[in-house]
Parts: structure tokens; sequence; C-alpha cells
């Protein structure tokens, strides 16, 4: 007969030499695939799985085993204390992004009426966030991905923002003529050699959310020159860097005269978001 306790052991140990937290990897896929939290497996580790589930188990961990990430196995992520659908068409939200959305809302007063927009959205996670957190904001989101929009806009539904005007754009090239108050982005920042690429989940998600030339620096050197042109005087700018790269991304907030040039750390330690303001 098989049971919870037995099967999250046998998943564990073969995930051991692919994953960095086996034991955890192993739980979700079981919880999810039962539909219930991951407290119920440990509440009731004798209870007996059917055959039919034993079978769908183990094929989720043998494409964990090949690295498939678990959240686009579950099609899910948490980011904020809310659920997020993803799949390989957008990046899986990180924690090192709540540094930008802490940063975002230390900026936005509870009853602003301010206007805010997210660039290169991607599973909407940002700019649902602060809709959700700032409900009195106008949010502008955009991507280039049509495949990503069509997954911000669900996630956007399944949390009841209606706030949010989606656009399909590169940068600001698709976007509505006018100036906000504030504008953030997280986008491509890694080098195309950069070491991190053939590690872990991130061999699985889209390069073009992930890369850009110019060692990384530029798709944050088009948002930081062109920006001025969308944020109205006293604006703020905020972008997600890498963790080597603040020195670089402040220089070029310097050079097209932002003020008050700031980075913040992310919950590693590692400097993560620079803001401007305009």
């Amino acid at each position: 007969m098989w049971v919870i306790k037995s099967q999250l052991a046998a998943a564990t140990e073969s995930l051991k030499a692919r994953s960095e937290s086996p034991a955890l990897d192993a739980e979700v896929l079981l919880a999810w695939l039962l539909a219930k939290p991951r407290s119920h497996l440990r509440a009731w580790p004798e209870q007996p799985l059917s055959e039919n589930q034993v079978q769908a188990f183990q094929t989720l961990i043998t494409q964990r085993h090949g690295g498939m990430p678990v959240a686009y196995l579950t099609g899910s992520r948490e980011f904020w204390s809310r659920q997020f659908q993803v799949c390989p068409s957008v990046l899986i939200p990180r924690p090192d992004t709540e540094c930008l959305v802490e940063q975002c809302l230390a900026l936005i007063a509870p009853e602003a009426r301010i206007s805010f927009a997210d660039l290169g959205t991607g599973s909407g996670a940002i700019a649902i966030t602060l809709a959700a957190e700032r409900p009195g904001i106008q949010v502008v989101a955009c991507d280039n991905s049509v495949e990503a929009l069509a997954v911000a806009r669900s996630n956007a539904s399944q949390h009841g923002v209606t706030h949010i005007r989606f656009y399909h754009s590169d940068w600001f090239a698709g976007l509505p003529r006018q100036r906000f108050d504030l504008i953030a982005s997280n986008p491509p920042y890694l080098a195309g050699d950069d070491w991190h690429l053939l590690q872990g989940d991130i061999r699985f998600e889209p390069v073009t959310a992930l890369v850009a030339p110019e060692q990384g620096l530029a798709a944050i050197a088009t948002i930081t020159e062109h920006a001025q042109n969308w944020l109205k005087p006293g604006g703020h700018l905020l972008i997600e860097h890498g963790y080597d790269q603040g020195p670089a991304v402040q220089a070029l907030f310097h050079q097209h005269g932002y003020a008050q040039v700031t980075v913040f750390r992310d919950l590693s330690g590692q400097p993560r978001v620079v803001c401007g303001r305009f």
C-alpha cells in the first residue's frame, strides 16, 4: 500500500542530487497534486494513495528531477502573500523582487491617487501587488510578449484587480502618451555569458526576460534614458538589477540627471534596486 510518508521519502531521496530543497519540492508537488495544504501531509502521513495518484506524483518528480521548476509544474508561485499563475512564458516571481515592491509602496501613501507604470510586467506580480495594496492608484503595465500579457491579465482577474491597463509594448514605445508619478521595472539584466543561465530553474525561464546586451545593462540604460519623457517632475524611477550592477546602474541614473539616487538591498543583503527622482 502506498502512503504519503513513504512516497515523500522516496521522492526526497530521488531529488537530493538535483535540487537544493528536495524535501520541500516533494511536499509542494504532492500537496498540489492532492489539492491539500502541506500541513495535511504532516498531519496524515499514513494516508493511503491510489495507484493513479502515485503514478502522477512520480511523473512530477521525474520532471523535477530533469530540472523543470516546481512553479511551472504547479503553475503557481507565491509573491507578497498572493498566488500568481506562472508558465514558461513568464519569469517566476522571486523574493528578491519584493525589495522593488517594498520601495514602491514606501513612495505611495495608502490613500494616494497617483499614476504608476510597470515596464516588462511578465506575470503581473509587481503591478497587481501595488494595485491591490494601493487601490486608489492608476496602473499601467506593459510587456513585449503577448503570452506574458495573457498571464498577467489572468492574474489580475484572479485577484480582482480591475484598475490596471495592459499594453503590448516594447518598454515605452506602445504606451499612451502620459506622464507618471512612479515608474518601476524588473528588466532583463543578465549578460549572455552569465553562469547563472546554466543553473537551476533559470534554465527553463524565457531568455528574453533574463538577458540583455552590453553585459546586461542595455535595457536598464534604455529605461533610465527614456523614462524622463514619461515621468512627472518629482516622479521616481525604480529599477531592479543584478547583485553586482549597483555602481553601474547608479552611474546611469546620474548620467541621465536623476537626483537622490539611492540603492536598496534585498533580503539577502545584496544591492538590488536603484531609485532616482526626476
